[in-house]
Order: structure tokens, then C-alpha cells, then sequence
């Protein structure tokens, strides 16, 4: 029989056959011949044919009687395609031997086939790994040279995950590379029976082409786009785990403005384009050939608020931890953080340094927006007390700091265990501050309001546990003023995060303290890549300023209640209260699965009226009847879980808001129940504070109680 081992798919182009790989005399040809097929179906899947001719050839093989012919002629057709074999031994001792050379393009993923001869039956896994594969964040900035290549096996189906245990059987390996040139890389072969073999990979990588990116907004002006590109096999290019700031392994997506460059091998992309929520998200082809060639993307808008003089913010970003790495960078620089904001069309992003890298991360605080800002596009650091200090009772978001260390030392080791003393610390000089992920504590019950009976949704009358670092303390930080930078009191806490937990959890706890009569507002953030590293701005306020963006006013605007808060894809600018008692707001909501989306006037945490509407990003007005009120009480505006904007409180004969006696109890046992979990995470020497200022809580709350209605 001839072979046609030169007539290869040119998708096999570039490999070279080294020195003959062992041969397998005889395996029954009935399952050799079905994992064949298999194998084929499974190259076939992954927009990697074998060639016409090695197909017919092998389908050839079917008429063929003897077995020992169908085995060797398959090993002839499919050995060039083999960079390795692998042979088990009857012991299970392992030994590898090399097969072809490998040919790729910069950035580009080739298939190619590891003969297995297996004397030992075995059916395990075989483990195809490399030390020059391992991710980038990983390991110190010495390795990061050595580790160019990326490398998978193909274990899905048809094929099955472990070896059959056939003599002769083939399986699929994917390699990849991001350095041009000749290089030589360790494949490492195991079957988990404490064997292992390795082989010297010659690895030359050919370079990509230059793709340029030309990206404009609706409006034509300049502006930075976010990009998730893949290939037929949906593979993200460039491969997230070989990335480096700016672009993060932990995203699909880059971001690229105009003048810009990623390099593709050749073949054709499928690449979302979008810049934040407020844009249409639109997918685009690319075809890439040996050409420099540039992709242009003008952004498409549903709507563009600060046209409508709401200036959009993350008040809780990060620079290190979590999902960044620590080695071989302490984090990532301001440049990177700004990318992110300007891609997802966040206006301000504030990037609170804490625990991880804080002492290289502290660098940044300048008390003003970093110089890397480009407007409308402000980062400034600040801090969130989280890993040092109060945060087991509690992490704290600290906005608009003047000094970002307190008095007794340079980092983070001797900071207040009281949150409520961080408040009053970050109080004197003037700063915005509010808990962070709010809901976090707030999800696990231990009882339940006493005299409270029935289901409710919001408000409920569960006692959180509050055993966590949400808005634990909050529930008596909200009862304290402290003195601000010119000694006058000051409310020591501003806002509730929201939009980035458990929205109950969030709204709960708001709600109760409002019925209190005590004017918290809310505030949207993502805590990036904390809770998310999806992207900067799943969470976000929305603070109306008017024509100009300055930090310092979108704070001030943000602590008075000037704003509304959503995730991006629903909006409740202009809620006003009209001269007739009658409220009134603009609407809009484009959301992929839901054709329309209720508005709900909410009085005392109760929707009362409900206005249906369409979800198609249109900017309507809606209007809603005078609430009938019969003592002091405060009104705002929902679509649950999207959006929500600040109370407007409603005064009847100049008494305060004691909506709920029912939410004074909430408040008093929530109270009792956060000082029995937090107590113990107080420093002995903050101890007579902590119990004066949980002391002046209970008397603050039996009074309001005393003063609330039924």
C-alpha cells in the first residue's frame, strides 16, 4: 500500500519528522480502528482535519483482514503527526521519545498528535504538562522568561478522559507559544502511577501579524474599547494565562484604544466589541493574514448619562490581592487601573489600597486624582481597611483621605480594631466613608424580630448573624456623630455599599436604618477583583453634578444623596418630588432577557405603586400619584435588582422619620447581636470604647423606638 505521508493538511505544515518513533507490531484492529474514528472525529472538532488523503487512506483500512497490516500502516499515516510517543511499561515505567519538530505561529494554537504504547493496559490519565506552560502570575520575575508556551490536552469528548488500554492509541495535545523564534520546551508525561518521562521539545515560533485598533466613541471623540477576541475553537487571544499588565489573565476581554496593537496568527476571530454598559455590545469578524492590518470599533450608545449631567463611579477598585497577582509585581500601576475605568466607561474609580502589597501600593495616595487621569477619566487612591485594623468587624471604604496612614507608624500593623475609631480618625480630615459588600454577614439568620410574624421580602425582620465584614458595625456606627475637620459633628458614617452583594442583605439593613429616621444614602461599587474580576463598574453610582466632572464635588454630591446607584443597565435619573406631593423620574432599561421591568415607588421600604417598562433602553418619564402619607417618611425609586435611587424624605409637621417600630426592634436586636459576634475582635485597650459607643447606640434606638409609630 502506498502512504501518503507528504499529502498532510497545511494545517500540519511546519512539523518535521525526527528519528522513527517505536513501532507496535499487532493490536486487534476492531477497537483500534473505532478510536481511530474517534480521534478523527475529535481533530475534526477542534477545526483540526486530518488531510483528505490521510483520511481516506485510513478509512481505507476497514476492507483490510489482517491485523498487523492495519496497525503498522496506521502508525505510517499517523506517526509525522506525533510530537512525542509515550511507552508504558509492563512495570509502568514510562519512556518518551521525540517525533516531530514543532512549527507555530506567535500567539497561535497548533494540534498535534502522542503516540501511546501501552504493554501495561494501563487506563489511567495520561498527563501531558510542561514547566514552561506554568501561568505567568506564578513564581518570581526570574522564570517568567522560561515559561513562553502554552500547552492543553484534549481529553473531551469523543474522546474518552483515560486511556483505553489498547497497546496503540493516539492522543491530542495543543501547543501554543508567545516568543518568536527557536526554543526548546520540557514536555513532562505521567499516568498518576509515580512514573514519570520527559523529552526536549524543539519549538520554533514564527512570527504573528500586527493587528492595530482605530476606536472612537458615538460621538467620534477618542476612546479606549474593550475587546474579547477568539478563534473557531473559541480559544481568547492573547491567552489569559500568559498575560501581564495591562492586560489581566484573569479577563477575556483586553482594552485598546486607537494607536494600539495586539499581533494574531492568521485565521479568522470572532471579537465583542463594547465599552461599558452604557454602549451596545457588537460583534465583529476579523480576518487575519500575513498583512499589518487596523480594526476599527465606534462605539453604539442606548444612552449616555453624563449628557444627562450623572457622572458614573466604582467606589471600590483594587490595585492588589485577590485575583491580582503578587509576584512578580507587587499588583499593577495606575496606568493599568485607569485602562480598566476608561474601557468600561467608569468616570471616577476609586482604588483603595489594602492589606496585599500595602506597602507598595501606598505609594500611589497623593490625596488627589493620580496624574495618570485623563478627564474625563479620574483615578484616585484611597483606602479600604480590609486585612489590618477594624476589618473583622467590618471593612470600611475611607474616599477623599488627606493622610491615608494614622499617627503611630508607616503601614497597616497599628490601625484601629474599633471601626468605629477609623471613622473618627478618617472624619477629622474630612472624608467620604461608608462599609464595604454590605451583605456580607447579613445572609445567615439566628432569629428573628420578636412580636414579628409573616414572610417579607424587603423589608424582612430576620436577625442577620452579622458574622461578617459587611455592614456589621454599621448598625451602631450610623447611631454616632464625630467631630469633621473644623470640629463640627458629623454623621461618622455616609453611605451603604450596594450593587455588589446579595441585594436583600444590602437593602435590608438600609431600609431599617432609614425607618430610624437616620439619612443614609447609598453608593454602587464592584470591589474589583475581589468579589468580581469580570470587569471594573458591575457596580456603580451614578452622582449628577451638571456639565464639568471635578472628584472632590462628585464626592461632596455623593455623601448628600445626588445620585442613584445600578449595575449599568438600568437608570432612574431626575426622581423629584413636584409641588403637588406627586413624584415623578426618568427611566430607562435595556436588559438581554427581559422585554420590560417593573418601577416601584417605594414608601418606608414598601413598594405602593408599580409603573411597567419597556426594556428596550428608551429614556421615558414616569409619573406617580402623591403617596398617602400620614407621618414623616421617605420615598425612593427601584428596578429590583438593577437600579435604585437615594430616599427623598417627606416631613409631616416638622417631626423626624420614625416610620417603624417594627424596624427600631430590627435595629435594637441587630444591635445585640453584633456586639455578641464582634466584641472579641476588639483590642483590649479599645475595649471601654467599644462598649461606651455600643451603649450609645441602645440608648439612640429605645429612644427612636419609644418615638416611632406602630
Amino acid at each position: 500500500m502506498n502512504h501518503p505521508f507528504f499529502l498532510l493538511s497545511l494545517f500540519w505544515i511546519g512539523t518535521a519528522q525526527s528519528a522513527p518513533l517505536p513501532m507496535v507490531e499487532r493490536v486487534d484492529a476492531q477497537p483500534l480502528l473505532l478510536l481511530n474514528q474517534r480521534l478523527g472525529e475529535a481533530l475534526a472538532s477542534l477545526g483540526a482535519p486530518l488531510s483528505t488523503e490521510t483520511s481516506n487512506a485510513l478509512a481505507a483500512l476497514k476492507q483490510e483482514q489482517d491485523d498487523a497490516k492495519i496497525t503498522q500502516t496506521m502508525q505510517h499515516l499517523l506517526d509525522p503527526l506525533c510530537v512525542a510517543s509515550v511507552e508504558i511499561g509492563s512495570d509502568n515505567a514510562l519512556k518518551a521519545a521525540i517525533g516531530s519538530s514543532v512549527e507555530v505561529a506567535e500567539q497561535g494554537w497548533k494540534t498535534f498528535l502522542v503516540k501511546v504504547i501501552n504493554h501495561a493496559g494501563a487506563q489511567s490519565h495520561l498527563s501531558v504538562e510542561s514547566p514552561n506552560a506554568r501561568p505567568i502570575p506564578q513564581g518570581p520575575q526570574e522564570e517568567i522568561a522560561q515559561r513562553w508556551l502554552l500547552l492543553t490536552s484534549h481529553d473531551g469528548r469523543p474522546l474518552d478522559a483515560n486511556l483505553s488500554g489498547l497497546a496503540l492509541e493516539y492522543r491530542i495535545v495543543q501547543i501554543s507559544s508567545t516568543v518568536v523564534g527557536k526554543n526548546t520546551a520540557i514536555l513532562e508525561f505521567s499516568t498518576g502511577a509515580g512514573q514519570t518521562a520527559r523529552i526536549d521539545l524543539a519549538v520554533r515560533t514564527v512570527p504573528a501579524t500586527e493587528i492595530k485598533f482605530s476606536v472612537s466613541d458615538a460621538d467620534h471623540s477618542p476612546c479606549m474599547g474593550a475587546f474579547v477576541i477568539r478563534d473557531a475553537s473559541d480559544r481568547v487571544y492573547p491567552a489569559q494565562s500568559k498575560r501581564l499588565a495591562p492586560d489581566f489573565f484573569f479577563q477575556t476581554q483586553i482594552y485598546r484604544e486607537t494607536g494600539e496593537s495586539i499581533r494574531l496568527p492568521q485565521g479568522t476571530y470572532t471579537v465583542i466589541c463594547s465599552h461599558g454598559p452604557e454602549s451596545i455590545p457588537e460583534t465583529k469578524s476579523l480576518t487575519v493574514g500575513t498583512d499589518p492590518m487596523t480594526f476599527h470599533y465606534q462605539v453604539q450608545r442606548w444612552i449616555d448619562t453624563a449628557r444627562l449631567g450623572y457622572w458614573s463611579g466604582d467606589h471600590h477598585i483594587h490595585a492588589a490581592g485577590c485575583l491580582h497577582y503578587e509576584n512578580p509585581t507587587q499588583g499593577v500601576r495606575p496606568d493599568d487601573m485607569l485602562r480598566h475605568i476608561m474601557g468600561e466607561d467608569v468616570k471616577v474609580g476609586c482604588c483603595l489600597t489594602w492589606g496585599p502589597c500595602f506597602d507598595f501600593q501606598k505609594q500611589f495616595f497623593t490625596g488627589k486624582p493620580d496624574d495618570v487621569s485623563r478627564y474625563p477619566y479620574l483615578l484616585r487612591y484611597d483606602i479600604e481597611v480590609s486585612g489590618f485594623g477594624s476589618h473583622n468587624s467590618g471593612h470600611l471604604n475611607l474616599l477623599k483621605l488627606r493622610e491615608q496612614i494614622p499617627p503611630g507608624g508607616e503601614s497597616k500593623q497599628h490601625w484601629p480594631t474599633l471601626g468605629l475609631n477609623t471613622l473618627r480618625w478618617a472624619k477629622q480630615q474630612g472624608a467620604v466613608t461608608g462599609p464595604a459588600h454590605s451583605a456580607a454577614g447579613l445572609t445567615r439568620f439566628v432569629g428573628r424580630t420578636e412580636g414579628i410574624d409573616g414572610p417579607h421580602r424587603l423589608p424582612n425582620f430576620d436577625i442577620p448573624a452579622f458574622d461578617g465584614i459587611g455592614a456589621n458595625e454599621f448598625i451602631m456606627q450610623v447611631t454616632h456623630e464625630v467631630p469633621g475637620p473644623t470640629g463640627k459633628l458629623e454623621r461618622a458614617v455616609d453611605f451603604i455599599s450596594t450593587m455588589d452583594t446579595q441585594r436583600e442583605g444590602e437593602l435590608n439593613i438600609w431600609y431599617h436604618v432609614m425607618n430610624c429616621g437616620i439619612p443614609i444614602v447609598a453608593s454602587g461599587e464592584t470591589d474589583f477583583p475581589c468579589i468580581t474580576g469580570e470587569r471594573v463598574g458591575l457596580g456603580r453610582v451614578y452622582v449628577k453634578l451638571g456639565e464639568r466632572l471635578d472628584y472632590d464635588q462628585w464626592v461632596e454630591a455623593l455623601r448628600r444623596g445626588e445620585s442613584y446607584v445600578s449595575d449599568g443597565a438600568a437608570h432612574l435619573p431626575e426622581f423629584k418630588r413636584q409641588e403637588d406631593g406627586s413624584f415623578t423620574l426618568k427611566a430607562a432599561a435595556r436588559l438581554k432577557d427581559e422585554p420590560e421591568v417593573e418601577v416601584e415607588l417605594i414608601v418606608n421600604g414598601y413598594p405602593i405603586e408599580v409603573r411597567k417598562l419597556k426594556a428596550d433602553g428608551t429614556l421615558r418619564e414616569l409619573n406617580f400619584a402623591t403617596p398617602k402619607l400620614t407621618t414623616s417618611s421617605w420615598v425612593a425609586a427601584r428596578i429590583f435588582p438593577n437600579a435604585h435611587t437615594n430616599p427623598i424624605p417627606v416631613l409631616l409637621h416638622d417631626k423626624p422619620i420614625r416610620a417603624s417600630k417594627a424596624s427600631a426592634r430590627w435595629c435594637l436586636a441587630s444591635l445585640e447581636q453584633c456586639w455578641k459576634e464582634k466584641q472579641r475582635t476588639y483590642a483590649s485597650a479599645e475595649m471601654p470604647q467599644a462598649e461606651a459607643d455600643y451603649a450609645h447606640a441602645r440608648k439612640i434606638y429605645q429612644t427612636i423606638l419609644d418615638e416611632s409609630a406602630p
